[in-house]
């Protein structure tokens, strides 16, 4: 299918050729009759991919600020290597798509196929939308009506925000397509309306609805105009759709506005505000979030659970159905909007040039019978009788920014790569040279060339993925976690044992070098030891799906199991019991500020302190072993400081934390066979270990495994 991208790096828009969507649990399939193209929001994805470095970074300075403080963490080279990685992944344009039904996921019940449907889907052909993200389209409404509904309830929002009662005035600055759309909703609500723009065609269409219109162009004062027009009151809300980099709108709302005025931002401006224009008046302002109540919450978005409509009355999905609602009754008129109607092989006509004079609305158009092709060649190379090819499931970033790269260091041939949306997975197959892109994953494990299976997904799919990949007699590597409970791996380890096939997870930091070295200095576990490892592991906002426990199993069973799995290489032995404390949190399973003890079979003892509330200047890891009188120190996996040893003081080397050389050993072994890179047994008490951390946390007791 087709898709309407811009790529970061250089500013082009292009129309790409990606696999289609599958449905996902909670959403539905819906293929596109109509999507719209709002100028002002796209204009600026475009001219910030059109920037150069310098002036991304001007327009972005809280970004340049995280990247100083990686460095000095990191190093430049990660960096570097991770910043032009972010900039690699193109962009989805399009947020306002119009189309039917072809298929339904698991759990959603308010759809049926055929059925004609708004939602915030791309430029695609074919899109793939949580069912809290469409609404029904009325019969009496058409598709190129319907497109409006989306941009219609971010205008929609603001209003709900500025809460007018019949008679106010209320001015919106800035009459492109939104505030086009808010101010006749205002006027459906009974309001006084007064539209503001420096463009005299927007400002016409407005005045034959019946907004009073005012051009600062032609020299007119808003401030004073909108006084006298309200006797000297001043306007009772002003909502702003504007775009604009300066203060000036601003302060000319406060200006304009009457004692506890209402402003509300919907659009992009300065603010820069003056304390004495909004304390003299006591006036309110606040910033409108999108569609309205349940936008970027996953609870709500991902997984379809609705808020209560006796305490939030207007969802997102609602205000689309409102929207609607005012199409069908003639409250709200958007054919006089469109400028202009092209297919979408045309998409050029307007990318090409944004800025056209008099252009507010484009209405692209699709095929209605595209094919539903889950998978999409790149190349036509032949992989029939070699060994040690490749599938890769999941296609985020740590696979763009460390899997794929080591695996192209050792000559891993790659022939299919699965992603959930079909973007992200044809971007890096162009980039590594992969033979194909994928969005059902099964097609990866019904491949009979396909020797090994990477799975790196979120972590709620990697055990039965893993099931899955073994059961199809394939090799399989998983990216950390194995699985998020014992259930998941008890059910690993059945498929393990009934399949002949190899398993590994990506414990990368024993493969480190200066892991490697340690482990040389301190020998195989003849005498125990008592292990410290810090990581500062930094702070992630609480709507992160690492922290999810249904997703991601929070960062001690998804990350800090690295640190189990290196205590356990460097010991030499096996965890036999496990305690966890941490900081007072609640749910306190959902912890990433924790204690966690380890006693090992050998007599070896373990403390990990993973904490997220630390500074990100200072460096994420640290692991000091004391055995025999000796001590070794690690920072960072920079530098390895020995004390008490006969032939070592110390050594430095460049950040490495072991993927390269993980992914060589493991290919090697795949190709010319082998022992298992972590054996099974480990893997499977590393598992058990994070999984009896939380139990630890919950009973406040050990847990022997």
């Amino acid at each position: 299918m087709k898709q309407i991208i811009q790529d970061l790096k250089n500013g082009d828009t292009i129309l790409e050729d990606v696999p289609a969507p599958m449905v996902r649990n909670g959403a539905v399939l819906i293929r596109t009759s109509r999507s719209l193209l709002s100028l002002g929001t796209e204009r600026m994805l475009v001219e910030f991919g059109k920037a150069g470095w310098i002036n991304k970074a001007r327009q972005q300075p809280d970004r340049v600020k995280m990247v100083l403080n990686k460095i000095k963490t990191d190093g430049l080279k990660p960096t570097i290597n991770a910043v032009f990685n972010k900039l690699g992944q193109p962009i989805p344009l399009g947020y306002c798509n119009v189309g039917k039904v072809i298929a339904i996921g698991k759990g959603v019940t308010e759809f049926k196929i055929g059925d004609r449907v708004a939602s915030n889907g791309n430029h695609a052909e074919i899109v793939c939308i949580p069912q809290n993200l469409v609404a029904k389209i009325p019969d009496e409404i058409s598709d190129e009506e319907a497109a409006f509904t989306v941009i219609g309830a971010i205008g929609l929002q603001g209003i709900r925000l500025v809460n007018p009662t019949f008679g106010e005035t209320v001015v919106v600055v800035g009459m492109g397509l939104i505030g086009q759309l808010t101010a006749q909703l205002l006027k459906a609500n009974g309001c006084r309306v007064i539209g503001i723009d420096y463009d005299s065609n927007k400002l016409l269409l407005a005045a034959a609805k019946g907004i009073i219109t005012v051009n600062p162009g032609e020299g007119t004062d808003t401030v004073k105009f909108v006084t006298s027009l309200t006797n000297g009151i001043g306007a009772d809300a002003v909502i702003i759709t504007a775009s604009s980099k300066g203060d000036d709108i601003i302060a000319q709302s406060a200006q304009m506005s009457r004692k506890r005025g209402r402003i509300v931002l919907v659009g992009v401006v300065g603010l820069n505000i003056s304390r004495a224009d909004f304390f003299e008046k006591e006036l309110s302002f606040q910033v409108s979030c999108s569609y309205g109540p349940g936008r970027y919450d996953s609870v709500y978005e991902q997984k379809g659970v609705d808020y209560p409509i006796g305490f939030v009355r207007w969802t997102e999905k609602r205000n689309f159905e409102t929207v609607l609602q005012a199409l069908a009754s003639g409250q709200l008129e958007v054919q006089s909007l469109i400028t202009e109607r092209i297919p979408l092989s045309d998409y050029r006509k307007v990318y090409g040039n944004m800025s056209k004079p008099n252009s507010i609305a484009t209405i692209i158009s699709y095929n209605d019978n595209t094919p539903l092709e889950h998978t999409i060649k790149l190349s036509e190379r032949s992989f029939n009788g070699q060994k040690g090819i490749a599938g890769i499931i999941g296609s985020g970033n740590f696979t763009g920014a460390i899997v794929l790269p080591a695996l192209k260091a050792c000559n891993t041939d790659i022939k299919t790569i699965a992603s959930a949306a079909g973007l992200s997975g044809v971007t890096l197959a162009k980039k590594h040279g992969i033979g194909g892109a994928t969005t059902d994953y099964k097609s990866i494990l019904q491949d009979s060339d396909i020797d090994i299976v990477f799975i790196t997904t979120r972590h709620n799919q990697h055990a039965h993925m893993v099931e899955e990949a073994l059961k199809a007699k394939k090799h399989v590597f998983v990216e950390k976690p194995l699985a998020l409970t014992h259930e998941e791996l008890d059910g690993v380890i059945d498929a393990y044992e009934q399949n002949n096939q190899t398993l590994s997870v990506g414990y990368n930091r024993r493969f480190a070098s200066l892991a490697v070295k340690m482990k040389r200095l301190l020998g195989n576990g003849e005498a125990p030891m008592n292990i410290v490892a810090n990581v500062n592991a930094g702070y992630i906002p609480a709507n992160n799906w690492l922290h999810d426990m249904e997703t991601g199993g929070g960062r001690i069973i998804g990350e800090a199991c690295h640190f189990i799995d290196l205590c356990t290489y460097l010991t030499g032995s096996l965890v036999k019991a496990v305690c966890m404390n941490a900081m007072g949190v609640h749910p306190a399973e959902n912890t990433d500020n924790a204690t966690i003890l380890l006693q090992y079979e050998n007599g070896s003892n373990a403390v990990i302190n993973y904490f997220a509330n630390g500074s990100k200047a200072y460096e994420k890891e640290r692991v000091e072993v004391y055995s025999q009188e000796r001590t070794l120190v690690m920072e960072n996996w920079k530098k390895l400081k020995g004390f008490g040893f006969n032939n070592f003081s110390s050594e430095s080397a460049s950040q490495d934390k072991g993927h390269n050389a993980q992914f060589k050993l493991l290919m090697e072994k795949i190709k010319t066979g082998g022992s298992a890179l972590i054996p099974i047994e480990e893997l499977i008490n590393t598992s058990r270990a994070s999984i009896a951390a939380i139990d630890s946390l919950k009973t406040k007791a050990w847990i022997e495994l």
